[in-house]
C-alpha cells in the first residue's frame, strides 16, 4: 500500500505493508535511522517520535495509522543546519551515553517542553517516565532538560 506521510516537514510516499511498524518504515524505507529500537514492546521509549504532535512509541504504531499524518523524528528537530537546543544540551551536559535511548529521551523532552516551558524537577521526571536508560543514573539527562528550558 502506498502511504503518504509528512515526515520532518516533507511529504513522503512509501510502499509499505499497512501493518508494518512505523519504526520500520522510518528506519528501513525512509532511511531515518536516528529513531532506535530498544525493546520492540513499547516499554523503553527509544523509538519515540511525534505523530500529529503526540509522543508515541513507533514500535507500536502500525504504518497505516501514519497515512496522512505528520511525523517528526529526531532528525526533524534540527533546523537550518543547527541542532535543537535539547540536542545541544544533551551533548553539553553529558545526557547522551551509548546513544540507544538518546533520540527517544530528546523527543520526550521536546514533547514536555512544548507543553510546559519551564517544567520543575517532578514534571521532568514524569515527562520522561516512559523512557528508560541503562547507561546513566538519569541525573545528566534531567540536567540536560533543565538547561534547555
Amino acid at each position: 500500500m502506498i502511504l503518504k506521510i509528512k515526515v520532518n516537514g516533507k511529504l513522503r510516499k512509501v510502499d509499505a505493508h499497512p501493518m508494518a511498524r512505523l519504526l520500520d518504515v522510518l528506519r528501513e524505507d525512509l532511511a531515518l535511522t536516528g529513531t532506535k529500537e530498544g525493546c520492540g514492546e513499547g516499554e523503553c521509549g527509544a523509538c519515540s517520535v511525534m505523530l500529529d504532535g503526540a509522543l508515541v512509541n513507533s514500535c507500536l504504531v502500525p504504518a497505516i495509522q501514519a497515512d496522512g499524518a505528520t511525523v517528526k523524528t529526531i532528525e526533524g528537530l534540527a533546523s537550518d543546519g543547527r541542532l535543537h537546543r535539547l540536542q545541544e544540551e544533551f551533548m553539553k551536559c553529558g545526557g547522551a551515553q551509548c546513544g540507544i535511548c538518546t533520540p527517544g529521551m530528546i523527543m520526550a523532552s521536546a514533547s514536555l517542553l512544548a507543553k510546559k516551558k519551564r517544567p520543575n524537577e517532578a514534571e521532568i521526571r514524569e515527562g520522561l517516565a516512559g523512557n528508560l536508560c541503562r547507561c546513566t543514573g538519569y541525573a545528566k539527562i534531567f540536567e540536560s532538560v533543565r538547561s534547555a528550558r
